[in-house]
């Protein structure tokens, strides 16, 4: 007898070979056995005419404090994603420090609405805690750059002396001895954009004595910096002889469309030299962040209470507008990327009504200047201002998601159609990346076979990150299981109407119990915090 027996479905097994009819037999939270089954179940699951395929690895996700708001992962799961990688673009659920808690609940002030205290410190402690509160989905996390540095040396914009490099190191390891997967940075986003290349690459052989990656939001995507921004991430995993992963990777702006082809073959070429270079992509033309991130990077030092003092003074004022039109040596200003009219409000507690519409129509609006405007809203919301902003063309998505090196992310944290995760406007990846690449790019555009796209959510991403018993279907393995109708699979969710769950996801397995049934959660928790067990490397 199986616990479940799934019958009669499509197999794409995560390998990216063609499909092939079967039936999956589960027991004990793993495929017990693969093949025509005529074994009784306690459940069985009739997928005739569905696919039938590993659970989605979200490669880059952002809901490391969100799980502790609503640990359902509502928005994720229902699109099949049974794992999500968290700790990117250098900001992670741990390791914290005083003024890293204080500075997360004021960009996060759900944070205090939903009652989450930060009652933690150190990475085990949060997995701990994650743990504490069950999940509905897999954890992969990483530490991210931005929390280490922080933890030694607040938000100074310098060069760590040799003595913090060392303590920076020290936290670095005792985040992968956790089970942490790697470490990510965020090079445009202080206090990440104020290391160098030389720092990230020490951090980074710390990483590589565990085997763990090298996770990168890159210092550019726009034209002044996208090739040479790529340069970077490989000169550090070739230095630090750590296995790179680009973070969604895309071009921003007009005159950097099409420059994902030099990019591309940059990685191709690194890759012939040994250097174990990937990225992920998501299916989409619009980025988001937060709106404070396009301020220059001297304003963020100290955190964020100095950064609303800056925004205060009227000298300040004028020296950001200034470097935010012309730009600084160092750093090509976001705004010259693109203006006002490609940036939209998606979150503002205190300011509903500006959501969804773009900074130049509300000006146009109010009659108030733009950088007055921005800067207003900055201090009234104390940073916490989320945005969308269009800057991408399609060709180019189209092109790094078919490149063999690519691997699907949806770069968003989880989301819920009730309670406090449903506020604001969020871009619509939250809840329609893994569905959007089936419906447009499989079955509209087909710029991927069926297979591949499967291949790029499940065996690719659980190979990075050495996951070596899930993201393929076989005897043994893990039973993340997703079933979906190729023909009806569809997202949902748009820039105007966000918060819209997916159709066609019939069923979601997670370590063998159904967490999507017909298409509904059963609010059940039977997802695991993964720990990165390679044992370390001798001679580093």
């Amino acid at each position: 007898m199986y616990d479940i027996l799934v019958k009669n479905g499509k197999v794409a097994d995560g390998t990216g070979n063609p499909w092939f009819k079967a039936d999956i037999g589960i027991k004990n939270g793993r495929i017990a056995d693969v093949g025509t089954l005529k074994s009784g179940a306690d459940k069985v699951i009739d997928a005739s005419k569905m696919v039938v395929c590993p659970g989605f690895i979200d490669m880059h996700s952002h809901s490391d404090l969100e799980l502790l708001i609503n640990n359902y992962a509502e928005s994720k799961v229902r699109q099949g994603v049974t794992t999500e990688v968290i700790g990117n673009c250098g900001v992670s659920g741990a390791p914290l420090n005083d003024e890293l808690k204080a500075n997360f609940r004021k960009e996060n002030p759900i944070l205090d609405e939903a009652g989450v205290t930060l009652n933690w410190s150190t990475t085990e402690e949060y997995f701990k805690t994650l743990e504490r509160g069950g999940l509905s989905v897999n954890v992969a996390a990483l530490a991210g750059h931005a929390n280490i540095r922080v933890c030694v040396m607040g938000y100074e914009n310098r060069p760590p002396t040799k003595k913090e490099l060392e303590e920076m190191k020290k936290v670095t390891e005792e985040s992968m001895k956790a089970g942490a997967f790697g470490l990510s940075t965020g090079l445009i986003y202080p206090p990440s954009s104020y290391a160098d290349t030389s720092e990230i690459i020490e951090l980074a052989k710390v990483v590589a004595k565990y085997d763990g990656i090298y996770a990168s939001h890159i210092r550019g995507e726009d034209a002044p910096r996208l090739i040479e921004s790529i340069r970077e991430a490989i000169k550090i995993g070739e230095s630090a002889g750590v296995s790179v992963q680009i973070s969604h990777h895309k071009a921003h702006g007009k005159l950097a469309w099409g420059k994902v082809n030099t990019t591309l073959r940059m990685i191709e070429e690194a890759r012939e030299r040994d250097v174990q270079v990937t990225c992920d992509v998501y299916p989409y033309t619009a980025a988001s962040f937060g709106l404070s991130a396009i301020l220059p990077p001297e304003i963020h030092e100290g955190g964020i209470p100095k950064m609303i003092e800056r925004l205060k003074n009227s000298k300040w004022r004028k020296r950001i507008r200034k470097e935010m039109i012309e730009g600084l040596p160092k750093w090509p200003s976001p705004f010259l990327t693109a203006g006002w009219d490609s940036i939209m409000i998606a979150f503002s507690s205190r300011h509903p009504e500006y959501e969804g519409r773009m900074i130049s129509e509300i000006c146009s609006s109010l009659n108030v200047d733009p950088f007055d405007f921005v800067f207003n809203l900055l201090i009234e919301e104390e940073a916490s201002v989320q945005v969308v902003r269009f800057t991408m063309r399609e060709g180019d998505v189209c092109t790094v998601l078919s490149h063999p090196a690519s691997m699907v992310g949806s770069d968003a944290s989880i989301c819920a159609t009730y309670g406090f995760l449903s506020k604001g406007k969020p871009h619509p990846r939250a809840y329609g990346t893994f569905p959007r690449v089936f419906k447009r790019y499989v079955n509209e555009l087909s710029v991927l076979r069926l297979e591949e796209a499967v291949r790029k959510m499940t065996s690719f991403p659980a190979s990075k990150l050495k996951l070596f018993d899930r993201g393929i279907i076989r005897t043994g393995m893990w039973a993340d299981i997703v079933i979906f109708n190729l023909k009806e699979i569809s997202d949902e969710a748009t820039y105007a109407d966000p918060h819209k769950y997916p159709k066609g996801i019939e069923y979601v397995i997670v370590n063998g119990e159904i967490v999507i049934e017909k298409g509904e959660h059963r609010k059940v928790l039977p997802g695991k915090v993964l720990r990165h067990k390679t044992i370390q490397k001798k001679g580093r």
